[in-house]
């Protein structure tokens, strides 16, 4: 006779449909060795069965930090009305036999896993994150070709992923494929529309198609070398050269221009320059020096 031990699949356990009758044992109870996610759902749910799969997914990578228990709201409505549920999707977080967290709606997989790690720690790489960061790494090293296909490569597995989406409309505009760009960002799917990769994808588009309607950065540098307070042919200067790729220099511009007025048509020069970190990415060497040479400005 087979081990049952050795034939269950690793993920076995993890995940569960309840009844009322067996909420207690299957959260309350489990809940005392590990969090367990409460998903309260329904078959005529549309955002649901969105969101189901990307819940199974996240847990199953968390092996076995935390389970995940489903309950049909129309077949269970008892558990739900108690906790105040109003609508669907709704997932609420049980430690020691506690609600301590929960969200409603159907986020993206970065949302859904950022809210798991919340409780559990770091959750660990998924295959679409080693493939996302496969394609990180081709985009780095000036491969857009090989980075588009890696990104829409990992849409194909799971298109609510606002990474792989922001990726790709990133690496679109670094090949000057703007309205191929524009297209898949007005296809983004509403709840990832928040989501920082998209909103930096959103800022690289508007940085780029910016500085096409300025031209060469030859007589923006003498505007600026004539008279060092213009601060609008500062501001276009440094858009100009973030286009050819000079993030220090167009940095440098910004900060120049800030310190010499900071409150310039309303912090122009200042907002400008939070447009590029969000353009560049948060964790982009450039951005992490940028942001400590305006707090020199700021703070001095």
């Amino acid at each position: 006779m087979l081990d049952e031990s050795i034939a269950a699949p690793p993920d076995a356990g993890l995940i569960k449909d309840t009844t009322t009758q067996g909420f207690r044992q299957d959260v309350m109870a489990e809940s005392m060795n590990q969090p367990v996610l409460v998903d309260f759902w329904a078959p005529w749910c549309g955002p649901c069965k969105a969101l189901t799969p990307v819940l199974e997914k996240v847990v199953k990578a968390a092996k076995g930090k935390v389970k995940l228990v489903k309950m049909n709201i129309d077949e269970h409505p008892q558990i739900a009305g108690q906790l105040g549920v109003k609508s669907i999707p709704a997932v609420f977080a049980f430690q020691k036999g506690q609600p301590v967290d929960g969200f409603m709606g159907a986020l993206p997989e970065s949302q859904v896993k950022s809210f798991i790690e919340r409780l559990i720690g770091n959750v660990g790489p998924s295959p679409i994150d080693e493939i996302i960061a496969a394609a990180e790494k081709s985009a780095a090293e000036g491969d857009f070709s090989q980075a588009a296909e890696l990104y829409a490569g990992a849409l194909a597995e799971d298109d609510t992923s606002a990474k792989a989406m922001g990726g790709l409309i990133r690496v679109y505009v670094e090949m000057d494929m703007l309205e191929q760009a524009r297209q898949l960002l007005n296809a983004v799917k509403p709840e990832m529309a928040a989501d920082a990769a998209i909103a930096g994808a959103r800022a690289a588009i508007e940085a780029k198609e910016a500085a096409a309607s300025l031209g060469d950065t030859a007589g923006l540098l003498a505007a600026v070398e004539a008279d060092p307070a213009n601060h609008q042919a500062r501001i276009d200067l440094a858009i100009a050269l973030n286009a050819k790729g000079d993030k220090e220099g167009a940095t440098d511009q910004l900060i120049a221009s800030i310190r010499k007025d900071r409150a310039w048509s309303d912090g122009a020069a200042r907002k400008q320059l939070l447009l590029f970190f969000e353009a560049w990415g948060h964790s982009d060497d450039a951005t992490v020096e940028g942001r400590r040479k305006l707090s020199a400005v700021l703070f001095s």
